[in-house]
């Protein structure tokens, strides 16, 4: 008769659950059969790093196994006085297993359950359902702890039967209750339709798979390319920027003077008209002063006398100052964002190359004269032919009927103009260009450049250039402010030059509007189009 002791578990190996076979101890000293551990650490090579199934402590390299001859002598002599192992604490339930149903006491782990039963069973408890034959009819299944919802929680009977009516599982004294009448199969039967069903899911998934693999592999195919292609532009693209790099270098010390000279001349003038405004602030406040001393005069008739004659216009200083800052800011901005870090780009060819650096242009209500309107959000502009009630401004042209853009233009811009009638001529200028006299006309000076559409003609400083073909009514206009590129196109599915400049561009640009001519009609106007 076999004895087991309490003490017997310890000569048992962890993962067959028998006594040891062949034993070896390992570093951490847990000890196991040498086939189980060595399948164990067999399964893990791919890892790299092998652990204890115990105690999880981790080895590197793998250790190599060694026989305990001591302990093997133990369980030899263990055999030999009919010691077996008793059943380790690994047969007992634990949480998440599913316990017999039938054990008392401390329960054992349950082999199998029982769907007619319905119950779980653990070895000893399962053999009736072997030996006994009105048992050996009941359908075993691997232990599961789901066999409540087998149970019909109205007549707690088993369920067995599905009403296809409802689409739901019942027992027997439900078909005969609330289900009567309904349609109503076997379980089994409804299980086997449903096979099928599962069986042609299955294959549509897995041809699925199969097509998606297919794909993948294409996308594989695509990814490779892509790859190659993009080492090539890398190592072209390297040789590219090596030869930049060099020009930058060689350009650098150049455009540092540029820039310092720039800062200087710009920081004097600045400072110049810095000290303007501080004798007109102490002016101010000199006249403040007056204005105190008069605001106490009881003599009503002495103060409306005084009144007219000190009202200073406070927020003309103030419009002042915020016009120069911005202004000059906008020179020294030009000069350090006008190094060109890149060689130059070619021109573009086609509207659509063109359209990449198109800009929003509008008009400045300021500029206008006062025989033009602006509508459309100021991006049309109309000759009327009479004064309008527009305020006086320092900004505003005031013997030409000419009109500038509010925004400043540097680096590469792209704008169109469409006009109607004839006598419209579509300019650039710098800012500073004169607002009164004949030099204030664009094209007639140093600080604009014209397009005269009614003559085709390009004007800068008086000096006249006929254009290469006739002006269209729509007219596009490229400038590369860093390169010193100004050009004039004609627009249609093909962009044909008018004439271009090359030049050098000192300040930000602005873009204008001229109605000129004896024969200027009411209503002739100009329009930035939209360019998208």
């Amino acid at each position: 008769m076999d004895i087991f002791t309490p003490d017997s578990a310890k000569y048992c190996c962890s993962i067959c659950l028998d006594l040891l076979k062949d034993p070896v101890t390992i570093p951490c000293g847990h000890s196991y059969c040498m086939s189980c551990i060595k399948s164990c650490w067999d399964g893990e090579e791919q890892r790299e790093i092998h652990s204890c199934p115990q105690c999880r402590q981790t080895f590197t390299p793998r250790p190599v196994l060694v026989k305990n001859t001591m302990l093997a002598e133990l369980l030899v002599d263990m055999k030999k006085m009919g010691l077996q192992a008793a059943p380790p604490d690994l047969c007992f339930a634990g949480p998440g297993d599913v316990a017999c149903d039938v054990c008392t006491g401390r329960k054992l782990k349950a082999l199998k359950s029982c769907l007619t039963c319905p119950a779980s069973y653990c070895e000893q408890h399962l053999q009736p359902h072997y030996d006994a034959a009105p048992l050996k009819k009941h359908k075993l299944v691997e232990a599961t702890v789901q066999l409540q919802k087998n149970i019909c929680s109205r007549h707690d009977e088993v369920m067995k039967i599905f009403c296809r009516t409802d689409q739901q599982c019942i027992c027997y004294l439900c078909s005969m209750d609330e289900h009567k009448g309904h349609h109503t199969v076997s379980a089994a039967a409804e299980r086997t339709k449903r096979q099928k069903e599962l069986g042609l899911s299955r294959q549509k998934i897995q041809q699925r798979i199969q097509d998606t693999e297919k794909d993948v592999k294409v996308l594989q195919q695509e990814v490779e390319a892509i790859n190659r292609s993009a080492d090539k532009a890398v190592k072209d693209s390297e040789k590219i920027f090596t030869g930049l790099i060099h020009l930058i270098d060689k350009r650098g010390s150049d455009v540092k003077q540029q820039i310092r000279s720039q800062q200087k001349e710009e920081v004097s003038r600045a400072e110049e008209l810095q000290q303007k405004l501080k004798q007109e602030i102490a002016e101010l406040r000199r006249k403040d002063a007056e204005l105190e001393q008069l605001s106490h005069t009881e003599d009503h008739i002495h103060f409306l006398h005084n009144y007219p004659s000190n009202n200073i216009p406070v927020s003309e200083l103030r419009e002042k100052l915020q016009d120069l800052l911005s202004e000059e800011w906008s020179k020294i901005s030009l000069t350090v964002t006008g190094v060109d870090v890149l060689l130059s780009q070619p021109e573009p060819k086609t509207r659509a190359e063109f359209l990449q650096y198109s800009c929003q242009i509008t008009l400045d209500p300021n500029t206008a004269h006062t025989r033009l309107s602006l509508s459309e959000g100021n991006r049309k502009v109309t000759y009327i032919g009479n004064n309008q009630s527009h305020p006086p401004h320092r900004e505003r042209f005031t013997e030409r009927l000419q009109v500038l853009s509010r925004e400043s233009l540097t680096g590469r811009c792209y704008w169109e103009v469409e006009r109607r009638g004839d006598y419209v001529s579509i300019a650039v200028a710098y800012k500073d260009i004169s607002r009164t006299g004949n030099d204030s006309q664009f094209g007639f000076n140093d600080t604009s450049w014209t397009l005269y559409c009614s003559n085709n003609q390009f004007i800068h400083n008086s000096i006249r250039t006929l254009t290469s073909v006739p002006v269209s009514s729509r007219v596009g206009v490229y400038l590369d402010h860093t390169a010193g590129i100004l050009s004039f196109y004609n627009v249609s599915e093909t962009m044909t030059l008018l004439h271009r400049v090359q030049t050098t561009f000192t300040q930000p640009l602005h873009a204008g509007i001229l109605f000129s001519g004896l024969l200027l009609k009411i209503g002739t106007s100009a329009q930035f189009s939209s360019c998208h």
